[in-house]
């Protein structure tokens, strides 16, 4: 299995795990789960962008637009 092959399939589950994480945070309705999430999406969102999957600016702007959401909560 060629090198470019295994970092792509790796890439993809991140890129999966993150979607998921993000999806579960937005559907959330109790503020106090959706804060415990967003922790754990923020650290996710890091992550991402330390391996290079996603730009630092991109992690940071979807961490801003989701912090805003949570704190919308009731």
């Amino acid at each position: 299995m060629k090198t470019s092959e295994v970092a792509r399939l790796r890439n993809r589950g991140y890129r999966t795990t993150l979607r998921h994480a993000v999806r579960e945070l937005r559907n959330e309705t109790n503020k106090d789960e959706a804060l415990k999430q967003y922790k754990e999406v923020s650290i996710l969102f890091d992550k991402a962008a330390t391996y290079g999957l996603i730009h630092k600016k991109n992690a940071a702007r979807n961490k801003s637009r989701l912090a805003k959401f949570v704190q919308t909560l009731a």
